[in-house]
Order: structure tokens, then sequence, then C-alpha cells
């Protein structure tokens, strides 16, 4: 079965004047159809770069980038343009993505008016049925983003994101401007919404109760590089990278008896300007040995569909 999303090699490099920040690093991965891929990592590690990268809002340095079967570096910049839309994207903070001055008939119309030509009746129409997938009504037609709550602009966001019909959604850290409450009421929307369009998901967060809740299968990422990737339940129940294990030890949990448990990841994150020539977790890494500092580790499998880049897994009893 070919996969919605395939990422192969994926580049990204910025130049500065203190030299080459390699943001994204060698990045591959699939989302299929109906599915929640998550990608999560520590501030800074390039997720959001890989995100804007694949909807072409900046330019990757390299790899592949096939949707739908289709690589997309082999399409002219119109054709490229077009099999786009059903790409589209929800940002983090619904308080900053929302024009404040257009009401919310033109914010979800606006993709309509641009992709698909509808204008005057079919467009109100159509928005009011999009408004009404995401739980809201056609009496917020006429109204201002500040007049509602985040959780309802982040509806609104969702909403503005389906009208291009898309395929796949990215979803960039949609809850983290949000409340626990509303943050449960939009993840439960996500869900219902995929369950119906069976839309592919790439879900971009740092919190991993919320990627548990929702996610397929997990991509974890450190410093521009996937370290490890497999299905949910396995990789937080059997981590087999120390990252992955460290980013797991460091979520608070509220039942007591986990308490002694929590150990905050210490240790400062390498120079994006200055990556080490091994491992780059190897100097905050509690299991390195010397092979991790001279080179970078392949990936080897774990489980039936899992994948690591570490010389030393947790509990793989394996050797470089």
């Amino acid at each position: 079965m070919t996969a919605l999303l395939e990422v192969s090699g994926l580049k990204k490099h910025f130049p500065t004047k203190h030299g080459l920040v390699r943001a994204v690093d060698d990045v591959s991965f699939k989302v299929p159809q109906g599915k929640t891929v998550a990608l999560v990592g520590e501030s800074g590690c390039g997720k959001s770069t890989v995100a804007l990268s694949l909807l072409d809002l900046i330019d990757p340095d390299g790899g592949v980038i096939a949707f739908d079967g289709t690589d997309l570096g082999d399409l002219s910049k119109s054709q490229r343009h077009t099999l786009r839309r059903k790409m589209s994207i929800v940002f983090q903070n619904p308080y900053s993505s929302l024009d404040p001055k257009m009401r919310i008939r033109d914010i979800v119309g606006e993709p309509l008016k641009t992709a698909f030509g509808l204008r005057g009746k079919a467009m109100r129409e159509r928005v009011a049925q999009y408004l009404t997938d995401v739980g809201l009504t056609t009496e917020h037609m006429n109204r201002y983003p500040h007049e509602f709550s985040g959780g309802q602009r982040q509806r609104i966001a969702i909403a503005r994101a389906l009208a291009l019909e898309p395929k796949l959604l990215v979803l960039d850290e949609p809850t983290a401007a949000l409340d626990v409450s509303v943050q449960a009421q939009v993840l439960n929307l996500l869900r219902g919404l995929q369950r119906r369009l069976g839309l592919g998901y790439l879900f971009i967060s740092h919190n991993l109760a919320v990627v548990e809740f929702i996610a397929d299968e997990v991509l974890v990422m450190y410093l521009g590089r996937i370290v490890e990737a497999g299905p949910v339940a396995r990789v937080f129940r059997e981590p087999a990278h120390p990252y992955t294990r460290a980013l797991l030890d460091s979520v608070p949990s509220l039942d007591p008896a986990e308490r002694d448990r929590l150990k905050p990841l210490t240790g400062e994150i390498p120079s994006p300007l200055n990556r080490p020539a091994g491992c780059a977790f190897a100097q905050r890494c509690p299991h390195a040995q010397e092979p991790c500092r001279v080179s970078y580790p392949d990936f080897r499998p774990v489980g039936d569909d899992g994948v690591v880049a570490c010389f030393y897994p947790l509990n793989q009893g394996q050797n470089p």
C-alpha cells in the first residue's frame, strides 16, 4: 500500500555568520492514510522545520517528498502548488494564526475562494458546513476571532484547514496554547474527523501524554535527526533509545507511586553549529561508550516494526 506521505533523506540547513545550522539532517518517515504519526522532541530539535519544508513554506536543501505516490520534485511549480492543496496545516497558537480583522466567514472562506473559486451563496454554504463539522454553528460566521475562546479559535483554524479538502493535516502543536480540558475537546474532534474523512495526520508535539492519546506511530527527533521510530504503544512501554527513555522519565505522574521515577533530562543540547562527531546525545547519555563519541549509529530494527539509531539500545542486549 502506497503511503499518503513518504519523506526520504529530508535536509534543511540554514547558513549563518557563525556557520551552517543543520536544522533537519537526513530525516525519513511515512504517514499512511487514515493514521496519525507523531513527531516529538525538545524545542529546537527541528520538528517545525520539517513541517514547513513539507508544505513548501520553506525550501528543503535535499531529500525526496512524495505525496500520494507523486514525487513533488518532479513537478513544475504550478503542479506542485495544485498538489499541495491536499496538504493543510493547523498552527500552534489560535490567538495569532487568525486575522483579527477578518470575520469567521472570510477566514474559513478564503481558501474556498482561492483554491476553488467559490463565491456568494455557494461559499457561504460550504463555510457553514465546515463550521458545523468542527462543532460550531452558522451563528458564528459573522463574528470576529476576539469573540471566541482559545478552543473555539482552534476549531475555526481546523475548519479553515479542512476547507482545502486535504488528505493530510500537519498539526503543529495544535493544543499547546490551550487549557487541559480544552485540549481534550480538540483532540476528540481531530479523532472524529479522521475516522469520518480518512485523513492522515502528522502531529508535531512535545506533549507525550497527548501523543500517547492520539498517535498510532511516533518519531523521536533529536538535534535534527530521528533517533527512534515505531508504534506508540511499544515505544512508550519499552523505549529503545536512551533519549526516548529520558523524555518519558521527565513527564510528571499523578500516581504517588511513580513520583520517584521522575528524572528531569539534564545536560545541554549540543550547538547545531558544532555538532559532535558521533551520536549527538552521547554527552548527555548515561550509557554512552567510546563508539558513540566517534561515529553516528545506523538504524537497527526494534521488534517487528520499529527502528532505533543507537549502538547500545536499551533492553536489547546488542553490541555495536
